[in-house]
Parts: C-alpha cells; structure tokens; sequence
C-alpha cells in the first residue's frame, strides 16, 4: 500500500545456493559429455591441421630458398659448392617433413593434405631440379619416398622422449608422397627449366637448350596420355608446361637458323623478348 519496493520470493535466498540447486535439477548428460568429447576432438585435430600448415609453410620457403641456389649452378665457377649446398639445405627441408611424419603418426595422411600438399609439391620441384642437374634425368617417385623414411637415432629426439612414449611410438617414420603431388610437382619443373635454358645460353652454353628441348618433350608426352582422365590440377598445369616447352623450342630454333648471325652475349636478350612476344599472343600476364 506505501508503493515500496517489493521483494521476489527468490531473492531471499543466496545466488549460491540457486546455482547449486539449477545444477542438481539438470544434472550432466551423457549427451552433453558426449558432446564435450567431441569438441575436444575438433580443437585437437584443428590444432594439428594448423601445425600441418605451417610446417608446410616453412617446408615451401627452404624449397625455394634452394631453386633459387640451384639457378645459380650454370653461372658459378664451381658448380660442385652449388650441389653440396643444396643438399645442405634439402637436408634441413627433410627435417621439417619428419616434423610432419611425427604429427601423423596414427592419422589418415589424407584428411591433412590439403594442409600439407604445397610444401610436398614444392619440395618435389626442388629435388627433382637437382637431379636433374646432375644426372640430365628425371627422378622417380619411388626415389623421392627413399628420402623420407626416419629414423631416431639422434640423441636429442631419444632424451626427450619419456619411458612411455618411447615404447608407444615407433622407431621409423615415412611420408610417402602421393603421385598427384608428383606429378604436380614435375609440372612446376618445367618452368625451372625453361628458366635454366635462357640462362644457359647467356652464359654461352648452346648444348643445354637442346637437352632440354628433347626432355620436355618426353615430359609433355606422358603429361598427355593422363590428359582429362587424371586430376583437374595436373590437367590445368598442362597449359603452362605446353608454354614452356614452347619457349625451349623457341630457343633451340633462334640458336639453329641464327645462332651463327648473334653474338652469344646476346642470344639471351633475343630469347628473354622472344618470350614475352610469345606471351603477349598467348594473352599471359
């Protein structure tokens, strides 16, 4: 009747006892327990898939790092220094991969790797320049999967694995790379390639455009027989693998009805406008 201020049933009694009383009514599901186990399993294979990138990351960084240093093979006094430390170097992208085997340890290698593919193809990309380099070939898939068998034998990796863990995990990882990454990888090759024919020819080598010419031809063939039946990735790397191999068979016609007229200082010149004729009527950026 005096319009106070009038008190709710509930608020006479403390907010600590309402809450332990809700919990009591609506006790924990097996539902809801259920559900927690499940987010725990998200958060823990979201976390690894990040993990997985930016090892992926870093293995795609060194892996340039490496192209990079293999381009400067024809131009070098001392091509050998070159090789041995791009193996350096490929050795320190090996580790990264084993970090990686290590995350996927027990996994389904394919529910990751679309997190993982890039750095895998790039590294496919940086070996196979070195073997070709060395041996005028192309490597082998299988070859490639010998490199990344691992062991631990080293002391750091053994003292810091506990009793259990070491007995849990194996002495071996693997990480095979799978044909499509390869096969990708063999495509982003070409265009290294293409960039060594030029560059071999600044330096006066008129032999090297020729082997080349002659290899991306046997790549481009097989890259045709899959042609739309395999993956839409390698069938779209083809456009650019046709490209250079047009390039290279530009080169090697400049260098045979006109090699004699051009002064070798300047055959690479010639060959860098010829390009980007070729790549203005190809309508390429």
């Amino acid at each position: 009747g005096s319009g106070g201020f009038r008190k709710r049933k509930h608020d006479n009694f403390p907010h600590g006892q309402r809450r332990e009383e809700k919990e009591n009514v609506n006790p924990p599901s097996a539902l809801m327990s259920s559900f927690k186990s499940f987010q725990l399993e998200l958060d823990t294979r979201h976390d690894k898939y990040e993990r997985l990138v930016k090892l992926s990351r870093d293995i795609t960084i060194e892996s340039k790092r490496t192209i990079f240093l293999l381009h400067r093979f024809t131009s070098a006094p001392n091509g050998e220094e070159i090789l041995s430390e791009s193996e350096v170097k490929l050795d320190a992208v090996r580790r990264k991969i084993k970090q990686v085997a290590q995350e996927l340890i027990g996994e389904d290698m394919y529910q990751f790797h679309r997190a993982i593919s890039p750095g895998l193809q790039e590294y496919v990309e940086a070996v196979s320049f070195q073997y070709f380099i060395k041996t005028r070939s192309l490597i082998s898939v299988e070859e490639i999967n010998k490199q990344l068998i691992f062991t631990a034998e080293d002391r750091e990796e053994t003292t810091n694995m506990t009793s259990n863990s070491h007995d849990k995990e194996p002495h071996t990882w693997s990480l095979k790379i799978t044909p499509v990454d390869y096969l990708l990888g063999v495509a982003d090759l070409t265009g290294e390639l293409m960039r060594l024919c030029i560059s071999s020819v600044g330096n006066g080598d008129i032999d090297t455009p020729f082997e080349l010419s002659q290899f991306l031809r046997q790549i481009y063939d097989g890259f045709t027989f899959i042609g739309n039946t395999g993956p839409y990735e390698v069938s779209k790397k083809l456009y650019t693998l046709k490209q250079s191999l047009a390039k290279v068979e530009n080169a090697c016609y400049t260098l045979k009805v006109r090699g004699s007229e051009i002064p070798k200082h300047m055959l690479a010149d010639v060959f860098s406008t010829k390009t980007e004729l070729i790549d203005q009527e190809e309508g390429l950026p």
